[in-house]
């Protein structure tokens, strides 16, 4: 077997072993990385011989490289971690979900809010929104996970629709309101709506009699 060029024998052998072509070893070796088995943990990471010193200017290991890159984080992000001090670790979800932005950046409503809404599933701009509209956490959680923006949900809400019935309705408040108008008082609107009646409808049986609370448990048996 022929070495190749500005190789030994044995260094040949070693960077074949390793998984390396002759093009690749030398430009793992250009880098300055001499050692096959380390090309091999760089390369693990997706570092590439022209990219790999955005891992290296933290003075990270391969190995090092390899478990922050486990972790989905990026070089440059690695590099400051590690030179803080930091072992690799899975940064938080506001982290990931927001980054570039710190944790201290937001209000500690804000902060609070954010956590409870991406726990439970909610769309990271739709969380944003809501955190950044001032809404508590818990009050937003179902109307932030039915996507529906904060605007919409205050009016739908102060009309007394759930955030299920506001996504149902497929339809802007005021949409609702101007349908609705005249028809039956508007805080009686929801329950109405929510009980499966039109705007007609609804007026009929009000003038037949049935009341807003009898609709109130026609709401509750249709949408338990």
């Amino acid at each position: 077997m022929s070495a190749w060029k500005g190789f030994t024998q044995g260094e040949t052998r070693r960077w074949r072993r390793a998984g390396f072509g002759e093009v690749e070893a030398a430009a793992w070796r250009e880098a300055g990385v001499e050692d096959p088995d380390d090309a091999r943990l760089w390369r693990t990471t997706g570092a590439t011989p022209s990219g790999v010193i955005s891992w290296q200017r933290g003075g990270l290991t391969p190995r090092d490289a390899v478990r922050w890159h486990e972790h989905g984080v990026k070089p440059r992000e690695a590099a400051a971690r590690h030179l803080a001090g930091q072992a690799p670790h899975r940064p938080p979800l506001m982290a990931r979900l927001f980054p570039g932005i710190r944790l201290s950046d937001f209000e500690p409503g804000q902060a609070a809010a954010l956590r409870t809404l991406l726990r439970a599933g909610a769309p990271v701009d739709v969380a944003r929104a809501y955190a950044d509209a001032g809404w508590d956490g818990g009050a937003a959680r179902d109307w932030a996970r039915h996507r529906i923006p904060p605007a919409r949900a205050e009016v739908f809400r102060a009309m007394g629709f759930t955030a299920a019935e506001a996504a149902r309705a497929g339809r802007t408040p005021l949409e609702v309101l101007a349908d609705w108008w005249g028809a039956v008082p508007l805080e009686e609107v929801a329950a109405w709506c929510a009980a499966g009646l039109g705007p007609g409808q609804a007026a009929a049986q009000r003038a037949a009699g049935v009341t807003a609370e009898q609709a109130a448990v026609l709401r509750a048996l249709r949408w338990p």
